[in-house]
């Protein structure tokens, strides 16, 4: 069950693949993700002595956290991934010229995971062409609409 999506990462970027993270939280973070107080738009993952950052993550505090925490929304998370899925990540991050990004936060099992994208950036006339190709999708829709009735 998805609680917060980074549409942006589809639309500036082409995803090759995706990988499951478990994210090392506070208390308050939970309960504000849990409450949807999560965005992930200008997000991204960083590799940095052989683990994972997620970092630009915005979790706003709610109201109602305690008096003795100062909350930071933007601070840098650490990603939990095995150790093998890191080395792979890392191999395809310094040699092919990928990047990650945050695609998702969501529930597994009852804990908070982040989907991670293996990515590449998409040039001005790819994002064009899937622009057309969304518009192109859109007119079909509402064509067969019009001439069913």
């Amino acid at each position: 069950m998805s609680i917060v999506q980074n549409k942006k990462a589809f639309h500036d970027y082409f995803i090759e693949e995706k990988f499951e993270a478990g994210i090392a939280l506070e208390g308050w973070e939970v309960k504000a993700i849990r409450a949807g107080r999560a965005q992930l738009k200008e997000s991204y993952v960083i590799i940095r002595d052989g683990e994972l950052y997620l970092i630009g993550a915005h979790i706003s505090p709610l109201p109602t956290a305690s008096t003795h925490v100062k909350p930071d929304p933007v601070r840098t998370r650490k990603l939990l991934l095995h150790a093998e899925e890191i080395q792979h990540l890392i191999v395809k991050v310094e040699r092919a010229g990928y990047t990650l990004i945050g695609l998702n936060i969501h529930y597994t099992r009852g804990r908070i995971k982040l989907e991670i994208g293996l990515a590449k950036g998409k040039k001005k006339h790819d994002i064009r062409e899937s622009e057309k190709e969304r518009d192109w999708q859109r007119e079909k829709q509402r064509l067969v609409r019009t001439h069913k009735e």
